[in-house]
């Protein structure tokens, strides 16, 4: 009998506890007091979108050097990174076949001259003799025109020795614009042809760089709009002065314009190619460098959340809204597809004065009860005052 009394009391015991720590678990946290949590009250603002693009930097020109004749080099007057300015010396290539063939001209038109001065007197001895009749006319065309012929030798002498004048010069290889002086593949010693796989060197004339980047058809019509009474071309010179990120994320202090756009929409990827132009006279942006287009767009009463404030449910964005009461509940929305990284445009599903609950939302349940608590203290109102420029990826 004492055992099962005991047994009894046991079970109610446990029983007990049990009971206790059911009906202690609430949604809002531990115990029965709300739980704190950061709420913003929205308000419209102006905004500043920055729409990014990845793009690729190239100079206004991109020149290959490549020797026009066979031949080692000889002088390398040049190093990797220079900066030259146009005409200023840059190789030599030992060829001393060209200079034999310009002694080699020089001497076939001294033999021409004399061929020509031999022809003359034949035509000077000839000319009295058939004035007189002593010999035929004939003798008298025969000797023009062997004159002729010789002084068109002399000619041909001379156009040879042009020609191998300018195989000569080809020996000595100038700078064609002012640039930078790109890698040097062939060092002293090398021998080098006009068909060598690589050229001497690139010349990236950089005074200013095009920066080629992508549109999506959307993304044009967007910033152009479909007004058919306008050129593309026209709406592009209305779009504001772009800015250009550099690979270490600092934008470049000088600001670029959109200068031109592809014909065509890659079927493919469903982009259309576009470049804008931006001045380097101080040579810090260098071909080949990638680098990243931003376009600003401003934004007139802009309804803006943080995005650490949503949430997504089968492809679908949702807010947690607070309402007088203290009860928090799941609100959709819809946003622009040009949000910010760190905050949304709220297009649908929410007002100003509404207020959202911005961090900590993975604990909460549509219903639970929450104390709010000003967000401005964490910083979000500031992150989200007027005028912010949010970094945006265009999609």
């Amino acid at each position: 009998m004492q055992r099962t009394l005991s047994f009894s009391a046991a079970a109610l015991v446990v029983l007990s506890i049990l009971t206790a720590c059911g009906s202690g678990h609430t949604d809002a946290g531990y115990g029965n007091e709300p739980q704190p949590y950061p709420v913003l009250t929205l308000k419209t603002s102006e905004a500043t979108l920055h729409m990014d693009y990845p793009a690729t930097v190239r100079g206004q020109q991109n020149i290959e050097i490549r020797p026009k004749v066979d031949g080692y080099v000889a002088q390398i007057l040049v190093d990797e990174g220079a900066t030259v300015k146009k005409g200023q010396l840059l190789f030599k290539i030992n060829a001393p076949q060209y200079e034999q063939e310009v002694l080699t001209a020089q001497a076939a038109i001294k033999s021409a001259e004399a061929a020509v001065n031999t022809a003359r007197m034949q035509v000077r001895k000839v000319t009295p003799l058939v004035k007189k009749e002593i010999v035929s006319n004939y003798e008298l065309e025969a000797a023009e025109l062997a004159l002729q012929a010789r002084e068109a030798e002399l000619a041909q002498a001379k156009a040879s020795l042009q020609n191998a004048r300018v195989n000569l010069s080809y020996t000595t290889i100038y700078s064609p614009a002012d640039g930078v002086i790109s890698t040097l593949p062939y060092k002293i010693g090398s021998l080098v042809a006009p068909t060598s796989e690589q050229p001497l060197t690139m010349l990236s004339d950089i005074a200013n760089v095009h920066v080629y980047f992508s549109f999506t058809e959307k993304q044009l019509l967007d910033l152009a709009g479909t007004d058919a009474s306008t050129t593309l071309d026209a709406k592009l010179k209305q779009l504001p002065p772009v800015l250009l990120v550099l690979a270490n994320g600092n934008e470049y202090t000088e600001k670029g314009k959109v200068e031109t756009t592809g014909g065509l929409i890659n079927n493919t990827t469903g982009a259309i190619s576009m470049r804008a132009v931006f001045s380097n006279k101080a040579g810090l942006i260098r071909s080949g460098s990638s680098a990243t287009i931003r376009i600003v767009q401003p934004v007139s009463n802009a309804l803006m959340v943080p995005a650490k404030a949503t949430y997504e449910m089968q492809g679908k964005k949702f807010v947690f809204t607070v309402d007088t009461a203290g009860t928090a509940h799941s609100r959709e929305i819809t946003v622009s597809d040009r949000s910010a990284g760190d905050a949304y445009i709220v297009n649908n599903g929410l007002q100003a004065g509404d207020r959202v609950i911005t961090d900590g939302i993975g604990s909460l349940k549509d219903g639970t009860k929450v104390k709010p608590v000003d967000a401005a203290a964490s910083g979000l109102k500031a992150a989200l005052s007027p005028g912010v420029k949010s970094g945006a990826t265009a999609r």
